[in-house]
């Protein structure tokens, strides 16, 4: 799993602007509220923006990453939002632990993309299953091979702002299924900007190989939508929304 958001933390959220985070959020509310859960680990939670937003709407919530700048910013962000009752641990979604079973757990926001093998998949899934209570639920959605294939490719995205700028530049590789994106931010400091840059990798995982894989971990009901619908996905969806029960 590649080592990623370290120096641009503190600028994430800004450059997430065009993010309907709460519109995410009561999408993910119904599949809880549908589920009666109650405790939720939000997995590759980042900055903490899911996280806050299902603590506000009132569920019991863990998050976690690998990252410790993101967590920083994190514990941060639920501070100000008068969340401080979340706790965040910095952890390997790989390698999944936590100390009582919970109620549901989501990974939103790419979270899966970044585990580049199959094997890293099938290692979260086993995990994900050991930290749901029986028929507990596992809601998480991808980028799809349609997007890294169509979008991402080999294209260069820019965007200039007053606070900040920053230059995206996708190599996707169709035979392995990876995707290297190179990010280069200009942050404004004052008078000057400081360059920030990261290399990310996300893998383009099939709807196939991960209902495989799902099945494989022990999880039931497995059902794929287009992101932010109830609906089937289109040949050319960008995202998929994943969810699936463990069994009892």
């Amino acid at each position: 799993m590649n080592k990623a958001y370290t120096t641009f933390a503190p600028v994430y959220d800004r450059m997430m602007h065009d993010v309907d985070r709460d519109a995410w959020a009561s999408y993910l509310d119904g599949f809880l509220r549908e589920a009666g859960a109650k405790d939720v680990l939000d997995c590759a939670c980042g900055t903490g923006a899911m996280a806050i937003r299902l603590h506000h709407l009132g569920y019991r919530v863990t998050g976690n990453d690998v990252s410790p700048e993101m967590l920083m910013q994190a514990r941060t962000n639920a501070f100000m939002a008068r969340a401080k009752e979340i706790i965040f641990i910095c952890e390997d979604m790989r390698k999944l632990k936590i100390h009582k079973p919970v109620d549901a757990l989501v990974c939103a926001c790419d979270g899966v993309n970044y585990l580049t093998s199959m094997q890293d998949v099938d290692s979260f899934f086993r995990h994900a299953a050991e930290a749901l209570n029986p028929g507990g639920v596992l809601l998480f959605d991808v980028s799809s091979p349609y997007k890294f294939d169509r979008v991402l490719g080999t294209n260069t995205f820019t965007e200039e702002t007053e606070d900040y700028a920053y230059i995206w530049k996708n190599n996707y590789d169709p035979q392995s299924k990876l995707c290297e994106m190179t990010l280069t931010c200009f942050v404004k400091n004052g008078a000057q900007y400081d360059r920030f840059n990261e290399t990310h990798l996300q893998r383009a995982h099939s709807e196939a190989e991960l209902i495989d894989a799902l099945k494989h971990a022990g999880f039931t009901d497995v059902a794929v939508y287009g992101a932010f619908t109830r609906n089937p996905p289109k040949d050319d969806c960008e995202r998929l929304q994943f969810a699936a029960k463990k069994g009892n």
